[in-house]
C-alpha cells in the first residue's frame, strides 16, 4: 500500500513540475474582426498582395472570427510603418480595412503612437514564437496554412 501511495505522490509531483503547455498566441494582442464561431489566426503584411487577397476573401465570411497579427516583411519598406499606424488607431479594425484595401498607400506618412509601435513589436515577437516566416500564414483548427490557398482554407474551415 505504501508503494502505491508513493507512486501516486510521485506522479502528482511530476505533473505539477512540468512546464505549462503553450496555448497559442496571446489573442489579446491581436486585432479581432468578426464574431463567427470559426476562429482564424492570421499573420499578415499590409503590403503583401496575397495578404490583401486573403483580407478581401475573409470580408465575405460571416462565420469567422479573425485574430490578426502583423508580420511586416523586410522587403516591403512601408509595411512596418503601416502596421504601426493601424495598431495606433482607436478603431484598429477600421484602420486595418483601410490599409489592406490600399486606400492609404499614397499617403506620404502614417503617424504611429508609442503604444502602437510597442504593440507591433509584441506582435512580431508572437509571430516569431509561432514559427511564422512568410505571409500570409493562417492557423485554423490546429492546421497551419502558408500562403493564400483558398481551397485549403475552406477545407480547414469546413467550407
Amino acid at each position: 500500500m505504501k508503494r502505491i501511495v508513493l507512486i501516486v505522490l510521485f506522479l502528482a509531483v511530476s505533473a505539477l513540475s512540468k512546464p505549462a503547455q503553450a496555448s497559442g498566441p496571446d489573442l489579446s494582442k491581436s486585432i479581432t474582426i468578426g464574431n463567427g464561431p470559426k476562429m482564424v489566426i492570421e499573420f499578415t503584411d499590409p503590403d503583401c498582395p496575397f495578404c490583401r487577397k486573403a483580407s478581401k476573401y475573409f470580408e465575405g465570411r460571416r462565420d469567422v472570427t479573425r485574430h490578426i497579427f502583423f508580420y511586416p516583411l523586410p522587403y516591403h519598406p512601408r509595411a512596418k510603418e503601416k502596421a504601426q499606424y493601424v495598431l495606433s488607431q482607436q478603431d484598429k479594425a477600421k484602420a486595418y480595412h483601410m490599409i489592406m484595401s490600399g486606400s492609404l498607400d499614397r499617403r506620404p506618412r502614417l503617424e504611429a503612437t508609442p503604444k502602437g509601435i510597442r504593440l507591433q513589436e509584441e506582435q512580431l515577437d508572437i509571430a516569431k514564437k509561432e514559427g511564422v516566416d512568410s505571409t500570409p500564414t493562417f492557423q485554423i483548427n490546429g492546421r497551419i496554412i502558408e500562403g493564400f490557398d483558398q481551397r485549403k482554407i475552406e477545407e480547414a474551415l469546413g467550407k
